[in-house]
């Protein structure tokens, strides 16, 4: 897989422009598809839905933050929403104590809460208001969160962990990754116990191949991008 050095700056305004124009292509499709029917049905919203994938040491939220002005600046406004946000509870992820990876892999995000809280409301048809959060990991409860609407060609911004391969449906992926050797070395000791479950879906998912866009983060401040359709 061949990667071009890019600086972070740089790469948020490409991935910005990239995300408008597919914006705009999928809204000319949706337009022209419809030409002779109602347009009252919520197939003309045109929402984009974005993934941001990366290990916590990858810091997919910075990416995720990053892209918020730039995308507003291109007139498409956008919502932020954490996977970290939709976790299932206490009892569920610690069934088999906190600290065992393949809990984390498979059992720590609630992936169905995802798909019908903040990806379906936001497809065809939909109603537009996704739940910005639905539980509180520090307190294991329910959080009382307002749903958010997201005005037609807007843009919603998830980030988290492990989240490709699981069949949530989005408009884009970009996964932000490190080298095994940098994994290593940036995640810290406490955290450590979750390799294991990077390993994993780095086996079974290989999420620079499942991946639109990947952002090679070994060294934060030098990043390297494959975009879609550059060459692999």
């Amino acid at each position: 897989m061949r990667f071009r050095p890019i600086s972070p700056d740089l790469f948020v305004d490409e991935l910005a422009d990239l995300l408008t124009d597919s914006l705009t292509d999928s809204l000319t499709d949706s337009l022209t598809d419809s030409l002779g029917d109602s347009l009252g049905d919520g197939t003309a919203g045109g929402w984009l839905r974005v993934a941001l994938d990366g290990a916590p040491a990858a810091r997919p939220e910075w990416l995720a933050d990053a892209l918020v002005d730039p995308l507003r600046i291109r007139g498409r406004e956008t919502i932020r929403v954490s996977a970290w946000d939709f976790l299932r509870p206490a009892s569920v992820r610690f069934e088999h104590g906190k600290t065992n990876p393949d809990a984390r892999y498979a059992d720590w995000l609630d992936v169905n809460a995802v798909h019908r809280e903040v990806l379906r409301p936001l497809e065809p048809g939909g109603t537009g208001e996704v739940l910005p959060a639905l539980w509180d990991t520090s307190i294991d409860r329910a959080v009382r969160a307002a749903r958010l609407p997201v005005p037609a060609s807007g843009v919603l911004l998830l980030d988290g962990e492990l989240l490709l391969g699981r069949g949530l449906r989005f408009d884009h992926t970009v996964h932000l990754w490190l080298s095994s050797g940098a994994l290593d070395r940036l995640t810290p000791e406490e955290q450590r116990w979750a390799l294991p479950a990077y390993q994993r879906y780095e086996r079974e998912v290989d999420p620079c191949r499942a991946a639109d866009t990947v952002l090679r983060v070994d060294d934060p401040d030098h990043p390297a991008v494959r975009l879609p359709g550059e060459d692999t």
